[in-house]
């Protein structure tokens, strides 16, 4: 007589151990990816925090929000700077008298040559407004400048004198560049195809003036609302790791972690091996700790944020050898 046919009610234990150990060895490459991918991300940001742009807008930004001391406090009477002004305004007195003078046959409705030659006037003006700045900046930032001693009441007055003339221009360009709007994208009498290069010009110039009133705005919004979010996304602050330079991956791997463990006997410590110095809590039993060359000991995510932003110790300030 034939036996009955016991089927197992599962697949054997062979047929599931490939997935598993699939699965198991996905696991930790995925994991090594998307450390790879914060590393990389952690270093650029770094990078960024330290580039010398982003140290020109934070020093931008604290002088437009903070105490105006003195002329050579301002970063945009700095030597890069008023030679990228210059710069500006002469490829803008070149092209405006360029397009001028190649265009004698074109009749635009609004008097757009009055309004590019005017616009010209005020860039010829700019330039000992932009020399007066160089000049005092200079003698503001040594300090020890001969015509400086005694001559303090001239220097104010010229400073006066000079800061209002400066307002005054600014205030012309605001209302030229209301009045540049009016006549150009006046859709009665506008027609791009009388004189399609004045039009051409008058547009490339207030769009480059619109851009330079919105830099403030920009500003706020790339230091107020993007820094933020992305210090705080990556626990990394930007505005203060562009201060000193931070440390690497390598020099933190190097150092010594382990988890914290009381010890059984009670006994006198002090204050440094009780308690993190950075965020002031006591070490509690089996966290991460890292302790420095100089053998002071802090919380591991304490110490780490630390170290990226300033390679030295919080306590002794060692540095990292």
């Amino acid at each position: 007589r034939s036996q009955p046919c016991q089927c197992p009610s599962s697949p054997p234990p062979t047929t599931i151990m490939p997935a598993a150990s699939s699965s198991a060895a996905a696991t930790p490459a995925t994991s090594r990816g998307g450390g790879r991918v914060s590393a990389f991300t952690m270093r650029a940001v770094a990078r960024m925090s330290r580039a010398r742009w982003f140290i020109f807008l934070r020093r931008v930004y604290q002088y437009q929000n903070g105490p105006r001391s003195d002329l050579g406090s301002n970063p945009f009477n700095s030597s890069g700077w008023l030679a990228l002004e210059l710069g500006v305004i002469v490829a803008q007195m070149v092209i405006t008298t360029t397009v001028v003078a190649t265009s004698p046959k074109e009749r635009p409705a609004w008097p757009l040559r009055l309004w590019v030659c005017a616009y010209n006037v005020g860039n010829v003006l700019s330039l000992p407004l932009l020399y007066w700045r160089h000049r005092h900046s200079s003698a503001a930032g040594r300090g020890d400048d001969p015509e400086m001693h005694g001559a303090g009441d001239a220097l104010r007055n010229s400073s006066y004198l000079m800061n209002k003339a400066r307002a005054f221009l600014e205030l012309f360009f605001a209302m030229w560049f209301v009045m540049g709007n009016v006549w150009v994208f006046d859709a009665r009498l506008g027609s791009f195809h009388r004189a399609p290069r004045l039009y051409a010009l008058c547009i490339g110039l207030l769009a480059w003036n619109a851009v330079v009133y919105s830099l403030p705005f920009l500003l706020f919004l790339l230091l107020c609302c993007f820094v933020p979010v992305v210090g705080y996304a990556l626990g990394y602050n930007m505005n203060s790791a562009s201060v000193g330079r931070g440390a690497s991956d390598e020099q933190l791997d190097a150092l010594p972690r382990w988890r914290f463990k009381e010890p059984d006997v009670p006994r006198d410590r002090e204050k440094d091996d009780e308690e993190c110095c950075i965020c002031l809590a006591q070490y509690r039993e089996k966290e991460e700790v890292r302790q420095l060359p100089c053998t002071h000991m802090f919380h591991l995510k304490c110490v780490d944020r630390w170290l990226r932003i300033i390679s030295s110790c919080p306590l002794c300030k060692q540095e990292l050898s």
